[in-house]
């Protein structure tokens, strides 16, 4: 019998809301309890800061430009490599619950398996896999999906729509009339995407992963090695958790975020000092990604709105923090405490009220990309609980993975196995993040490569860029990236050297996949 692990994510959840963290906001007792037992890792980055990219890149161990899903509605192709398949071959039973995203969830016409496998009434499906085989899809033996909300085809919509009709009118609209994500104003200050949700705590997303999770695990065979990834929708707009638990955080007691500045002018100012889609989207004069309400204005945000949605923003994570407590005693109850590996993490950050901002976009600072990342390796193996600073990427995980199970690291995978301690790290240790779009006529990519020292980021040519345009921040002295050093004469030896390593990112020892074609907008 080997190492069982429970993989679980969350999505656009940042740094700083876990209170082992800093966070002031959130409790969040059962995640705490597991990094002062494991390794907690400080600065893990995303290969990219929106969902389906990074997704693909978790499952793969590639970046997007290597995998081919480099943007929101451009699905992972079918017989991408994929851990759970790996494993699957090792012998582990394998499970997926919650929000996948592999595959766009705006597909009217059922074209993608994950938004099939709810209207066939059936846990998976045999599809290729990447070495030809035919196989259950992605490697997962059963897909029990869900995503924001009630919209779409997925297991918890359709559930929830048939056995709660009355209540559907709880969430928030993620979608308009016209089918562009809305910009409507809710709660008490009017901020986007923001419902006090009349829907009972048991009836929400969050408590139904958590309750189809413990189905899928007590109905293992106690012997059975097991892969399961617990994948909760939240703490993603819209901001709409229930009701009844909303209120336990008071908005108005809320801290402002140490980067959102107060004044409109500092604001202003900080934005100028970036490239220039920072300031064009402020304005409400370009829309760079999909998810951020293309008919809501930033510069409109206010002081109690930024504090409203951090305090429910909160209030989902402590509800995701108490589901995966009820799960890991279910871990416990059937025996498997001694040797299951917990991996926390999530897709990408928010920027959550950072330099007067929402949601996310080709914005490459820490609200974005810099993620929790804590795993609690098996007591058995005997890993001693330890913090490390070095830079790690989710593109790790995979070979993670494949390591705890015994296997050894297949040659599609990009990112090596997480360390344990700082001491396994190179001093030189980088990350890397990518962005690609063409939305709305815009189009911007963008290489980001963050070290111990420093945050790196350039911008290709495009609608936006000419090419010239970077950004460079001193991660010691200018912990919020307030202070770009891109054009700064003293800095060009470390901005001509972070050039050269951000270049070495373009060769690759796996082939690429050809990018894949943009089908939906989400």
């Amino acid at each position: 019998m080997g190492r069982k692990i429970l993989f679980i994510t969350t999505d656009q959840q940042r740094y700083d809301t876990l209170g082992v963290n800093g966070g002031r906001v959130a409790s969040t007792p059962v995640v705490d309890a597991l990094a002062r037992e494991g390794v907690r890792y400080t600065r893990c980055q995303p290969t990219s800061v929106v969902c389906m990219p990074s997704r693909a890149s978790m499952l793969t161990g590639q970046y997007p430009s290597t995998h081919g899903a480099w943007m929101n509605g451009v699905a992972l192709r079918i017989d991408a490599p994929s851990v759970a398949a790996a494993l699957h071959d090792r012998g582990y039973a394998t499970a997926l619950v919650g929000k996948a995203h592999f595959e766009p969830f705006l597909d009217p016409f059922g074209r993608y398996a994950e938004n099939a496998l709810s209207a066939l009434g059936v846990p998976t499906v045999e599809q290729p896999w990447f070495d030809g085989r035919l196989g259950v899809h992605r490697g997962f033996d059963s897909m029990e999906l869900a995503t924001h909300g009630v919209l779409g085809p997925l297991h918890y919509a359709r559930w929830f729509r048939r056995t709660h009709p009355e209540a559907v009118g709880g969430f928030y609209p993620v979608l308009d009339d016209d089918l562009n994500v809305n910009a409507a104003g809710g709660g008490d200050t009017g901020a986007p995407q923001v419902r006090y949700n009349d829907v009972p705590r048991e009836w929400y997303h969050t408590e139904w992963v958590a309750e189809r999770t413990i189905a899928w695990l007590e109905g293992l065979d106690p012997d059975q090695d097991w892969f399961c990834w617990m994948s909760f929708p939240d703490p993603h707009h819209p901001w709409d958790p229930p009701a009844e638990a909303a209120r336990r955080v008071d908005w108005r007691e809320v801290p402002l975020p140490e980067n959102y500045p107060e004044e409109r002018e500092e604001r202003e100012r900080l934005l100028d000092a970036k490239a220039r889609h920072w300031r064009l989207w402020y304005d409400g004069r370009v829309v760079s990604n999909y998810e951020a309400p293309a008919h809501w204005v930033p510069a409109t945000l206010t002081s109690d709105q930024v504090r409203e949605v951090n305090a429910l923003n909160a209030v989902e994570v402590e509800l995701i923090d108490e589901a995966i407590g009820r799960v890991l005693s279910v871990v416990a109850a059937r025996g498997w405490g001694e040797q299951t590996d917990v991996v926390f993490t999530s897709d990408h950050g928010e920027l959550q009220g950072d330099f007067g901002l929402l949601f996310k976009g080709p914005y490459h600072v820490d609200g974005l990309v810099r993620l929790p990342l804590v795993w609690r390796p098996a007591r058995s193996a005997g890993v001693t609980p330890a913090v490390v600073s070095a830079p790690v990427s989710l593109v790790s995980l995979a070979a993670t993975f494949l390591e705890i199970a015994g296997g050894e690291r297949p040659a599609w995978t990009e990112g090596e196995a997480l360390p344990v301690s700082d001491e396994a790290v190179p001093s030189d240790a980088a990350t890397v993040t990518e962005w690609d779009s063409d939305l709305f006529g815009v189009e911007v990519h963008v290489r980001t490569i963050v070290t111990r020292s420093h945050l790196y980021t350039e911008y290709a040519k495009g609608a936006l860029h000419d090419g010239t345009e970077g950004e460079l921040y001193d991660l010691a002295d200018d912990p919020l990236q307030r202070v770009n050093r891109f054009e700064d004469r003293s800095a060009r030896a470390v901005r001509a050297e972070l050039h050269e390593r951000l270049a070495g990112h373009e060769a690759r020892p796996v082939e690429r996949a050809a990018p894949g074609r943009l089908v939906a907008p989400v």
